[in-house]
């Protein structure tokens, strides 16, 4: 049986915390600052942890991820 593959794309963006859930950036803050409330900038930064829905997703994309 061959090894599974890594989206490369996972890698990059995703890591799996030491129990097994999926952390990522927060999403909207790429641009486009001025139209957002400092609220929302405030709260956006750091690292997240994926819903589960998402976490099954993205843990089909990395097999080998502990």
């Amino acid at each position: 049986m061959p090894k599974m593959k890594t989206k490369s794309s996972a890698k990059k963006r995703f890591k799996v915390t030491a129990s097994g859930r999926i952390k990522s950036a927060q999403a909207g803050k790429r641009h486009g600052m001025i139209k957002r409330t400092t609220k929302f900038i405030r709260n956006a930064r750091g690292t997240t942890v994926l819903s589960e829905q998402d976490e099954r997703i993205v843990k089909k994309y990395m097999p080998y991820a502990r």
